[in-house]
């Protein structure tokens, strides 16, 4: 399965992609504003505005028709489901083109099916997209995971939120509680976290729906949407994917979560 589908993604590297990060290069990677909170900025935004001038003028010169091809078409292979947090940039960490991309982002990367903003973006991205790849990216140093180890009340709306977390964490309680180093109890529940909510992508009909209408269709190379559960390393900036047999989940879930039935894939 995993080299069937290394045969057919789609290459990112296509034309305007090289363009782009051609583009992208040209300008200086900065560190995030430093200093107490409160204090680190100005009023204005107008160095944001300058910044956007010096890379739409880089953009332009690599390839002047940059902006005319994204004004007309939005077309992403990907939808990436992330967290919030400000150092985890999509396109940045895998370095795909603008616009090959559609990025859903919440605390702690949750896809929880009564979320009507996440539910709305996954179906749209399904079903009028038609992406390729749904990635459920998650990261160590999560903010939301290391939340819902502790037993603090962190007031609603956030408790309600975290407590999707501590479900997870309910759920694989005893491989947790082995773990006695509380660094390595925290990726482990990252890492937990992002396979559940990969599962709930599984679960729902329009992922199903899709993906038994392209495996049984000729004109589809294989199974779509291919769904990932993967894990970032701020520390690093290594992604990695998970080793899961989802074939063996899928099939042991078959008959709680089965809306549509998919053939042997």
């Amino acid at each position: 399965q995993q080299q069937q589908q290394q045969q057919h993604l789609p290459d990112a590297n296509t034309s305007l992609a090289t363009h782009a990060a051609v583009a992208s290069s040209a300008l200086e990677a900065m560190k995030p504003l430093d200093g107490p909170k409160g204090k680190r900025s100005s009023k204005h935004i107008d160095h944001m505005l300058a910044s956007n001038e010096r890379w739409r003028k880089a953009t332009m010169q690599v390839m002047p028709e940059y902006f005319e091809t994204f004004g007309r078409k939005h077309s992403p292979t990907y939808m990436w489901i992330g967290c919030a947090d400000a150092r985890i940039t999509a396109d940045r960490i895998v370095n795909v083109a603008q616009g090959d991309m559609f990025v859903a982002r919440n605390v702690a990367n949750l896809v929880v099916h009564t979320d009507v903003n996440l539910m709305s973006a996954v179906t749209y991205a399904v079903d009028v997209l038609e992406v390729e790849h749904i990635i459920v990216c998650g990261h160590y140093d999560c903010g939301g995971v290391k939340a819902s180890l502790m037993n603090v009340d962190h007031q609603a709306p956030l408790e309600n939120w975290l407590r999707n977390i501590r479900d997870v964490r309910r759920m694989h309680f005893d491989e947790l509680e082995a773990i006695s180093d509380p660094v390595q109890k925290q990726h482990r529940l990252v890492e937990l976290n992002v396979q559940e909510q990969t599962m709930n992508l599984f679960k729902t009909g329009v992922v199903q729906k899709r993906r038994v209408f392209t495996a049984k269709s000729p004109d589809f190379p294989y199974t779509q949407p291919r769904l990932h559960a993967v894990v970032y390393d701020p520390a690093d900036g290594i992604l990695k994917e998970l080793a899961i047999d989802w074939g063996k989940i899928l099939k042991e879930n078959a008959a709680v979560y089965n809306l549509y039935q998919l053939p042997d894939d």
